[in-house]
C-alpha cells in the first residue's frame, strides 16, 4: 500500500505495554499447554473474529481483572510504524464510508481502533491476543494487538500490508454492520436457533464483512495512488488462509462444514472480490444466498 500522502486517523488508542490482565485458564500464550480444539478456534479468530470473541471462546472461562489493574506485555512497545500504518488504513476506512453513508442519505459514525498488548479490556470483556483482532458493538472499537498479528502472519504464511489493512478493513465492516443494525437482527435471530443454525448465521455475517471490505478495496482503487501491484493478491491470501476449511484441514487434518462459523476459504475470497468488482453494498447481502 501507498500511504506515504495519506492522512492518520485521530480515533486511535494506544494501550500497548500496558493492557488489561486478562488471565485465561483455557488458553495462554506463555508456555501452558493448549488444546487442538482451542488452537483450531485461535486460528480461525486470529484475523476475522469479528464480534464479541469472548462468545467464542467461552466468557466465563476468562477471569476478568478489577478495574484499574493492568500487566506489562513483557517487552517494548510496538514500533510507532505500526501505529502511523494503521492510523492511516484506518483513516481510508473512514473516508469511504463516510462517502458511502453520505451517497445513501446517512451519516457515518468512526469507530475506533484500539492496539494494545498482551490483553485488555473491552466493553465485550477481556480481549488477549490469542484470540485475533476483534470488534466489539458495545463499545464501537476494533481492537487489534500487532505483535500477535506479526507473529502469526509468519507462521501462517500471510504477508504484506495490504493483508493488515483488509484485516482492518474487515472489522471495521462488522462496524459498518453494528451501525446498520445487523448485529442486533442477529443477536435476536441466535436466541432461537440450534447451533448449526447459529453457526450458518455467523458465517453470513462474517462473509458480508468480506464482502465490505472488498468495497473499501474497490474505491482504493478508484482513488488510483493507494493500491499497488501485489495489494489484492496479499488480500486474496490473507482469505484463503483463514478459511475456515483450511484451518481445520492443518489444524487436525479433516473438515467439519458444520462448525464453520466464518467461511470457506472460496467463500471469502469469492465475496472478497465481488465487493471488489462492484463496490456496491446490494450486492453484500449473503443473507439471501443459499
Amino acid at each position: 500500500m501507498r500511504l506515504d500522502d495519506q492522512e492518520q486517523s485521530s480515533n486511535v488508542e494506544d494501550r500497548r505495554g500496558s493492557g488489561g490482565s486478562g488471565r485465561g485458564r483455557g488458553m495462554r500464550l506463555g508456555g501452558g499447554k493448549i488444546g487442538i480444539g482451542t488452537i483450531v478456534v485461535a486460528l480461525a479468530a486470529w484475523y476475522f473474529l469479528g464480534i464479541n470473541p469472548m462468545t467464542i471462546l467461552g466468557g466465563d472461562d476468562i477471569q476478568q481483572e478489577p478495574a484499574g489493574q493492568s500487566q506489562q506485555a513483557g517487552g517494548p512497545v510496538a514500533d510507532d510504524q505500526d501505529k502511523v500504518f494503521m492510523s492511516k488504513v484506518l483513516k481510508t476506512t473512514e473516508t469511504v464510508w463516510s462517502g458511502i453513508f453520505k451517497q445513501n442519505g446517512g451519516t457515518y459514525q468512526n469507530p475506533a481502533l484500539v492496539l494494545y498488548s498482551g490483553a485488555t479490556r473491552s466493553a465485550c470483556g477481556v480481549g488477549q491476543a490469542a484470540m485475533g483482532p476483534f470488534y466489539c458493538p458495545e463499545d464501537r472499537k476494533v481492537y487489534m494487538d500487532m505483535s500477535f498479528f506479526h507473529q502469526m502472519g509468519a507462521q501462517m504464511g500471510v504477508q504484506g500490508d495490504f493483508a493488515q489493512g483488509y484485516v482492518l478493513a474487515h472489522e471495521v465492516g462488522h462496524h459498518v454492520q453494528n451501525l446498520l443494525g445487523v448485529m442486533d437482527k442477529m443477536a435476536q435471530a441466535r436466541s432461537s436457533m440450534n447451533e448449526r443454525q447459529a453457526n450458518d448465521l455467523s458465517v453470513r455475517v462474517e462473509l458480508q464483512a468480506d464482502c465490505f471490505a472488498g468495497i473499501w478495496a474497490h474505491e482504493l482503487q478508484k482513488e488510483g495512488t493507494i493500491i499497488e501491484d501485489g495489494d489484492i493478491e496479499e488480500a486474496m491470501n490473507a482469505a484463503a488462509a483463514v478459511g475456515d476449511d483450511h484451518i481445520q484441514k492443518q489444524a487436525q487434518g479433516y473438515v467439519v462444514p458444520d462448525s464453520f462459523t466464518h467461511g470457506s476459504s472460496e467463500q471469502r475470497m469469492s465475496w472478497f472480490k465481488r465487493g471488489l468488482a462492484g463496490g456496491d453494498m446490494k450486492q453484500c447481502n449473503t443473507f439471501a444466498q443459499q
